[in-house]
């Protein structure tokens, strides 16, 4: 990221117009990322394949195993539960640090709690809600903070937006990979799926996408299915958090990136989040 990115961004986040996607490895300081558990249940289960590495297609793996499209989904859910959380209090943790920013919207592809304990913790009242995007009872029955229409998100009453799924309703999540072409399919067919407070984030401010990796599901299915299908012309500048790979894969990913019209911070989601914080002391102290 320039300078110039960085006072746009500031800018941005100041006026509410930034909505944060939080992905794995926001929480890798605490929970495991999804290549950690995909290659221990590739271990437990015999994976037959080389891409051991690869959450969608191991928890695929299992699914047909099994002959139960739910299992790996419940064994997440069990062993993802049993994990102590991600500790907002540490210094620069990411979710503390997006917490304390004066914006109405987070979206998640996370399961766990963390983002809202973060802005309960920032002396904020927030909101959940799930995409629902099949017709599992679990997921009808689940409340809608939208349910009764005077709902707003707020910087002071937030929504945190679980995407994929969230702990607590196994049907929710979106894990293997036909959870993830169904997900694209149903959010494809139904305009409506996605809250408009939702759509409004997506095509109207800048996104900021911590945690994420470019070989990630969670990451390709968001931009080709969400993020691509915006006007071009509507676009804001967004940011991307990558982890820094080696110099000659660097330059691959810069231009790939930039053919997506994303800018590139190179660092950790904490790394990121120290800097954001120091900008922003920064920025209110007239530097």
């Amino acid at each position: 990221m320039q300078e110039s990115d960085w006072r746009l961004m500031l800018a941005r986040v100041a006026d509410g117009a930034c909505t944060p996607f939080l992905g794995a490895g926001a929480t890798a300081h605490a929970l495991p990322l999804g290549a950690q558990i995909a290659r221990r249940w590739a271990a437990d289960h015999e994976y037959p394949l080389e891409d051991k590495h690869d959450l969608a297609r191991v928890s695929q793996f299992l699914a047909v195993h099994q002959d139960d499209a739910m299992y790996p989904k419940e064994l997440l859910c069990h062993e993802l539960e049993a994990m102590s959380p991600a500790d907002i209090t540490v210094a620069d943790e990411p979710h503390a640090v997006l917490a304390g920013l004066p914006l109405p919207l987070f979206i998640t592809t996370n399961y766990d709690d963390s983002m809202f304990r973060a802005l309960q913790a920032a002396g904020k009242d927030p909101r959940t809600e799930v995409c629902r995007w099949n017709r599992s009872p679990a997921l009808e029955a689940e409340p809608s903070p939208f349910a009764d229409g005077g709902y707003e998100p707020t910087p002071a009453n937030p929504l945190v937006y679980h995407l994929h799924g969230r702990l607590g309703i196994p049907e929710s999540l979106v894990l293997t990979e036909d959870d993830y072409l169904d997900f694209l399919v149903a959010v494809s067919r139904n305009p409506t799926l996605l809250p408009h407070q939702i759509q409004r984030g997506l095509a109207g401010t800048s996104l900021l996408f911590v945690g994420y990796r470019l070989a990630d599901w969670d990451f390709r299915v968001i931009h080709r299915g969400l993020v691509a299908a915006t006007e071009a012309s509507l676009r804001r500048m967004s940011v991307t958090v990558q982890v820094a790979p080696e110099a000659a894969a660097r330059d691959y990913l810069d231009r790939y990136f930039g053919a997506l019209k994303l800018r590139v911070y190179w660092g950790t989601a904490m790394d990121f989040a120290r800097e954001l914080r120091r900008r922003r002391m920064d920025r209110s102290d007239g530097r």
